[in-house]
């Protein structure tokens, strides 16, 4: 699951022009990302992602003593949540090197063992996290066998689904995960070590897109070997990892200041806001990184939000 991070991008595809009026001599040709213009509908892959997240946050509230840990250093000391960012970005960082190194060596069987692996882990972990907590609902089946049987159906559903069912079905999976698992993150880690790894993560970003591993896979064409750690809708290509963060930030505003809905609601519009304002840029660059434009508004009108009430 944290190879899903290492795809924290958004970037333009160019549609094809082979039936497109050819320019009149005099006039320069028109640059490719100036195809793309921003319409409002190109937030809902983002907004449903937050949306389902939200309905998996609610699912975890009565289990909010059994927290699963994810980090390696205790939240309660001064070192502990820098500590935390940092292996954090650690971890993305040499999990987009592998990738790109991968794919310039053309190891396509070994990029989607990859791939298949970690998407599966993840799949099947959220699928007992969140089940286990529907099935405290319903006495009479709740039992680990039932947990395990469902568990596995979800996470072959699943996997079908990103694997052999087409662009369709693997777009509304990689939605869906990208929502769970980012509230899975917001659920298990604390609210300053949380803050700090999104923060690392959104500068980060910048790095890998413009002069790391992200951006390189992005110019060598590597991203459709990439399938399930990216999504295609309408002319636009995001990360997993994008979906991932921006569900965690509005799971850490949601388990923080709960029963106060307020902040979660005010940073689900700093991410839309930002995410905006990122596709603005997009027209222009052609390929943008998706995290820090909504981290940092999702995170100011959070918090600020938050302490204020």
């Amino acid at each position: 699951m944290l190879f899903a991070s290492s795809d924290s991008y958004i970037q333009f595809r160019v549609k094809d022009v082979t039936e497109q009026p050819k320019p009149e001599p005099q006039k320069p040709l028109q640059k490719e990302q100036d195809n793309f213009k921003f319409q409002i509908v190109y937030l809902l892959p983002i907004l449903a992602s937050l949306l389902f997240g939200l309905g998996c946050a609610y699912l975890l509230v009565p289990q909010q003593s059994q927290v699963i840990p994810v980090t390696p250093f205790p939240d309660d000391t001064a070192s502990g949540p820098p500590s935390n960012a940092l292996y954090f970005v650690v971890l993305i960082a040499i999990s987009a090197t592998v990738f790109y190194f991968l794919i310039k060596r053309k190891s396509k069987n070994l990029i989607k063992g990859l791939i298949i692996v970690a998407l599966t882990t993840a799949s099947m972990l959220l699928s007992l996290v969140y089940l286990s907590a529907i099935l405290v609902f319903f006495p009479p089946i709740d039992n680990l066998w039932v947990l395990i049987a469902l568990s596995i159906a979800f996470t072959v559903l699943f996997d079908l689904a990103i694997f052999r069912l087409g662009s369709v079905a693997r777009n509304v999976a990689v939605v869906a995960i990208g929502g769970a698992l980012g509230i899975f993150f917001g659920f298990s880690i604390p609210l300053f070590s949380a803050v700090l790894i999104l923060a690392f993560l959104a500068v980060y970003d910048v790095i890998a897109v413009y002069k790391g591993p992200v951006g390189k896979i992005a110019a060598s064409s590597g991203l459709d070997q990439l399938q399930g750690l990216s999504f295609s809708f309408k002319d636009i290509q995001m990360g997993l990892g994008d979906l991932v963060f921006y569900s965690m930030l509005m799971g850490v505003m949601f388990f923080s200041f709960l029963p106060n809905i307020v902040p979660t609601a005010m940073a689900i519009v700093g991410i839309l806001a930002g995410s905006i304002i990122t596709f603005f840029a997009l027209e222009k660059k052609g390929i943008f990184p998706g995290l820090p434009f909504p981290i940092m508004l999702g995170l100011a009108l959070g918090l600020i939000t938050g302490f204020l009430l």
